[in-house]
């Protein structure tokens, strides 16, 4: 017998200070139906943009000629396996990353400009200004839809005062993300607090008394929302039980992941620059924060989201790879290969810890397809060649299909000084958001659905 319950999109498992969202079920379909056009309508679109600092080591990221990707440059061997679901852009440019006058200070233009396309104010002072960033764009129209209307998360912790880069502040280094032309949305970087955001209650997630009740009790989140739990598995049809059931035991490790980061904190110096709560293990860290951006947009808590992998400039040493010089000193390296061949290892390093991202995306079925095949994911760098400082021919890649919106699998070449800005007025587009203009755009960018 086939069960006939109907779901809201909106259900929530409710317990101590806590909420737990959903995944999408078939319950959910208002027709009780697992057809693709059905589900199709149910399921949305999502923005993610990660970001690299210090540019990429261009020769070993370009592939050779324009068309079908098939064999890839050594950074991009990690997603070799998504070849079909990433599209490499070359040539596009961000013109106002450049000094126009104000000389030195390419890092914080590069993340300033990054998702603006605007030139930043030169200012160490309170009075920065930058553009809107894409980001906030999407999340100003559609972010209503949804619990949060986007989030910011990092892994390196960073000022948002001061002088980091030449005389411009730290909040252009520190932040992709911005909300105004005078707000930067800095990054969270610690995964306890993103995940008391998105499983616990409104406006109870900060909540020391609720947090220090489940703490006492010592207990898992889910352990607070087991009658629910209960509950609504007699309701649902063999193969909602077995999503609900893989995505709590994934929501449950997370949770233990996120402990065993708190366990190895509290035994680091308490010298180091490190929020309370923040693995000390680089790798595991990003992976925290891609399983949270995964689980965000799994439940539908949001569908924008910014993720930066180091800040702007940043010196981090990266000894478990075989790198313990500063990344940022790494890429003044004066055309020394040994210099360059570690840089290039750092880049193919953080496209290993992309390719994780895809594959947990890859790994959520979504009505006809999966979570990536719904998501159109952005990663790249505001400088291209780190030692010049360069801004035209960026590193930009983008995964994912938009839900049909684009048709990934290909190596595209536009016109030098093409700018980056049209393509996020396309990106924008499949959100079902169509502003005019962004940064200094000039139109839409072609060729991203073309088969």
């Amino acid at each position: 017998m086939i069960r006939r319950v109907q779901l809201s999109r909106r259900t929530l498992l409710r317990g101590i200070g806590t909420t737990i969202a959903l995944p999408f079920l078939d319950a959910m379909n208002p027709a009780f139906s697992a057809t693709p056009s059905r589900l199709g309508n149910q399921i949305p679109v999502r923005m993610a943009f990660s970001y690299v600092p210090n540019g990429i080591i261009m020769e070993d990221w370009t592939p050779e000629a324009a068309g079908a990707l098939k064999v890839l440059p050594s950074i991009l061997e990690p997603i070799s396996e998504f070849r079909n679901d990433v599209m490499l852009l070359s040539g596009l440019t961000h013109n106002n990353g450049r000094a126009l006058g104000d000389g030195p200070g390419d890092h914080a233009r590069a993340a300033a400009s990054f998702l603006t396309g605007v030139h930043p104010k030169k200012t160490d002072g309170a009075d920065i200004r930058n553009g809107i960033s894409v980001d906030q764009v999407a999340a100003d129209l559609v972010g209503g839809r949804t619990r949060f209307a986007s989030i910011e998360l990092g892994v390196e912790h960073g000022r948002l005062a001061g002088n980091c880069d030449s005389g411009y502040s730290c909040a252009y280094s520190n932040s992709i993300s911005w909300r105004s032309e005078t707000t930067p949305m800095p990054p969270e970087v610690n995964p306890r607090l993103v995940f008391e955001r998105l499983f616990g209650r409104p406006g109870d997630s900060d909540d020391p008394v609720a947090r220090a009740k489940r703490k006492r009790y010592e207990k898992s989140i889910l352990d607070f929302v087991q009658q629910d739990t209960r509950k609504l598995q007699s309701e649902l049809g063999p193969t909602d039980r077995r999503k609900l059931d893989e995505y709590l035991t994934g929501v449950r490790e997370i949770e233990k992941r996120i402990e065993a980061g708190e366990a190895s904190a509290a035994q680091t110096t308490p010298s180091m620059d490190r929020p309370s709560g923040v693995p000390v293990d680089f790798a595991e860290h990003a992976k925290l924060m891609f399983d949270l951006q995964v689980v965000a947009f799994q439940t539908d808590q949001t569908r924008i989201a910014t993720f930066m992998l180091a800040r702007e400039g940043s010196n981090r040493t990266y000894r478990e790879i075989g790198v313990p010089g500063g990344h940022h000193g790494l890429t003044h390296h004066r055309n020394d290969e040994e210099k360059i061949r570690k840089i290039s290892k750092i880049n193919r390093y953080h496209m290993e810890l992309f390719s994780y991202f895809l594959k947990r995306l890859d790994s959520i079925q979504e009505g006809d397809g999966t979570l990536l095949d719904h998501s159109m994911v952005l990663y790249g760098s505001g400088l291209a060649d780190g030692n010049k400082h360069t801004h035209h021919d960026l590193p930009v890649l983008v995964a994912g299909r938009a839900a049909g919106g684009l048709h990934p699998g290909r190596h595209l070449r536009y016109d030098t000084e093409t700018p980056m800005a049209n393509l996020y007025l396309t990106l924008l587009d499949r959100m079902g958001v169509h502003p005019e203009t962004i940064g200094d755009s000039t139109g839409r960018l072609e060729h991203l659905t073309d088969i």
